[in-house]
């Protein structure tokens, strides 16, 4: 998201300790759901209204739908399409309290249902490291997200510009063969670099939301 800010400041951490975000996450197997945690904390949104956002968040996707339903009806004979999301405050609620998992952000994932339904494979590029891979894709299908792959960063990615470090992650995706169609995320540095049909940024307030 903002590359001034460290990762360890987006709401998804900053809500719990490093030591607790280990304690609640030690990998779970295949079988085995991650133990649910909760937290209290200040909100690093705390001048933006939930309500508001919601309905930002609904604006934004009232544009984007009918272009998904058009383009996916559109759909080339054997074209794999595919949309690529933003995972904080974009397809998961971070910045307005803490639980896990977090919540959906529900005018995302009704557009990603029905993309979804209809073949569509949704990858998720985040700046979040790869030590919470697993709970972070855990928490995404726990919230009605199909994930076709999630790509997070290592520690080489960590001294990377994000915007170039999810830039090539999008590259990696066209190379397995897929259109993607949308490319959707709250922050500039998850829509630059191409390497999608459409855009759709989702409200940041100049940085308020992680």
């Amino acid at each position: 998201m903002q590359t001034r800010r460290p990762w360890l400041r987006r709401a998804s951490v900053t809500a719990v300790s490093a030591t607790a975000l280990l304690a609640m996450a030690a990998p779970a197997d295949a079988t085995t759901a991650p133990q649910a945690a909760t937290a209290t904390t200040t909100s690093a949104a705390a001048d933006v209204d939930y309500g508001t956002w919601q309905k930002d968040c609904q604006a934004v996707m009232n544009q984007a739908l009918p272009y998904l339903k058009q383009r996916i009806a559109a759909a080339k004979p054997g074209e794999k399409q595919a949309i690529v999301l933003d995972i904080d405050n974009t397809a998961l609620e971070t910045d307005f309290g803490f639980s896990y998992p977090q919540p959906a952000n529900k005018p995302v994932l009704e557009a990603a249902r029905y993309a979804q339904e209809r073949g569509v494979a949704l990858f998720f590029v985040t700046a979040r490291p790869d030590i919470i891979a697993s709970f972070t894709q855990y928490n995404l299908k726990q919230t009605g997200y199909q994930v076709s792959g999630l790509y997070v960063r290592n520690f080489i990615d960590l001294f990377k510009n994000v915007a170039e470090y999810k830039t090539a992650q999008r590259v990696d995706i066209e190379r397995k063969g897929y259109t993607i169609i949308a490319n959707i995320g709250n922050s500039s540095t998850d829509l630059s670099g191409g390497h999608a049909e459409k855009t759709y940024k989702l409200p940041d307030y100049d940085g308020q939301l992680s």
